[in-house]
Order: C-alpha cells, then sequence, then structure tokens
C-alpha cells in the first residue's frame, strides 16, 4: 500500500488504479469501516503528504516513533504504515479482515502515530548496508553445512516491485531485499550444532536488518529528491 499510495500522492498513477492494485494483492481494504479509496481520499483532503513504512522487530524499532501502545503493536505484526498529514501522523496497522468462509481482506487499524524520524538511511546508504551484509552472511554461512536453500546467493522467489515513478534504484533494491528476506523465512536449524546455530544466527540476524532497512529505504525513494532540495 505504501508503494502504489506515493505514487498517487506523486501523481504518477490516480487513486482508483493505486487501490485496485492494493487490493488485487490482498484483496478488499478498509480502515475502520472505511472503504480504501475513500479512505485516502479524505486524509489527503486533511493534508496527506506522503506514506511512510515501518518493519519493525523486537529491539529494533525501525521506522517507528511512538506512542508505545502504537510501536508494541507495529513489532508484534512487524509492519506498520504511517500517514504523515499536516496536523498529525497516522498509524495504521494491516490486520486480516476475515468475514464467514468466503471474505479475505485486510482491515487498518488506525492509531495516533508520532513525528516522521529522520534517522533513517537513504536509498544509496541502505543498498550499501544490504551488500555488505549479504556478502558477510554469505561468508559466514559457506563455512555452516547446513539446507543448500538457505544461501543467500541462491535467491528465492521473484517479487518486490514497486510502484510507477520510483526510480531505477529503488526497484532494484526493493527486489532484492524482498528475495533475501524469502531466504531467511526459509533458513533452518535442523541439523546443526550449538555452534553453528550461533554462528548462523549472527549472519542472519544483521541480514535481516539490513533487508528491512532497505526495503524501507526503497518505499521512501519516491520522495527522496524532493526532501534533498
Amino acid at each position: 500500500m505504501v508503494a502504489w499510495g506515493n505514487a498517487w500522492l506523486a501523481g504518477h498513477v490516480g487513486l482508483d488504479e493505486a487501490a485496485d492494485h492494493v487490493e488485487a494483492t490482498g484483496g478488499p481494504v478498509v480502515a475502520g469501516d472505511v472503504p480504501l479509496r475513500k479512505y485516502l481520499a479524505n486524509l489527503r483532503v486533511d493534508g496527506l503528504r506522503e506514506l511512510r513504512l515501518a518493519l519493525p522487530a523486537p529491539g529494533d524499532p525501525l521506522g517507528l516513533s511512538g506512542p508505545p501502545s502504537f510501536n508494541s503493536a507495529a513489532v508484534d505484526i512487524g509492519q506498520a504504515a504511517i500517514a504523515v498529514t499536516g496536523d498529525q501522523n497516522i498509524g495504521l496497522l494491516p490486520l486480516p479482515d476475515q468475514r464467514g468462509s468466503s471474505y479475505v481482506g485486510v482491515r487498518l487499524e488506525v492509531h495516533d502515530s508520532g513525528p516522521v524520524r529522520h534517522d533513517l538511511p537513504s536509498l544509496a546508504e541502505a543498498e550499501r548496508d544490504l551488500s555488505d551484509a549479504m556478502r558477510s552472511a554469505t561468508e559466514a554461512l559457506t563455512s555452516v553445512d547446513g539446507p543448500v536453500g538457505d544461501r543467500p546467493g541462491r535467491l528465492g522467489q521473484r517479487g518486490g516491485e514497486l510502484a510507477p515513478g520510483y526510480p531505477a534504484r529503488a526497484h532494484r533494491v526493493s527486489t532484492l531485499a524482498t528475495r533475501l528476506a524469502t531466504v531467511l523465512r526459509l533458513a533452518d536449524d535442523r541439523g546443526l550444532t550449538a555452534g553453528q546455530v550461533a554462528a548462523r544466527g549472527e549472519a542472519l540476524r544483521e541480514l535481516d536488518r539490513a533487508v528491512r532497512r532497505a526495503l524501507v529505504a526503497a518505499h521512501h525513494a519516491i520522495f527522496e529528491p524532493v526532501r534533498n532540495q
């Protein structure tokens, strides 16, 4: 939602196209009881400037700036979107929306959110960190006998494409980070010694941090030239 919402705000796609793409992926989306199109249109009337992505993990509240109740809920599900408006920021948590046996969609739980964080990496910084983490993880895992499918060099499924209007570098970084995230999800410690588990765990934690930072930076990159002017 963040990528297509930002593409709409930047004038690269229409609201209907953005909402259609989001809902084609995850099903119908509502914020409270308000359909996605109407909710985004209302936010824009209220001064919506951009959507920010947060991908926190325990001990690393990446992209979050409070309040504590919102941070805690976002860490529990591993992601959040933040709508940046003129007067306040609004936190949006995507939750499963299941009604009956056939309706499956997404319900955005609405929270207050703190100010935009300015300590997040630029796209160039995130790409460099991702490359370094991938190289370090590959070196660390090469010495560990484990399932061949979890080597960073053996990338998984495609995905991670952003929306029209994003720079080519952002598309590239997002795609690589998404594929590496798949590798991280498939990591398997079975059959390893305690020492091997520890060595691989440290390498994968650093890679996970770099992947999340890269995805956040890629989703924000559509507005980077504007911020730097």
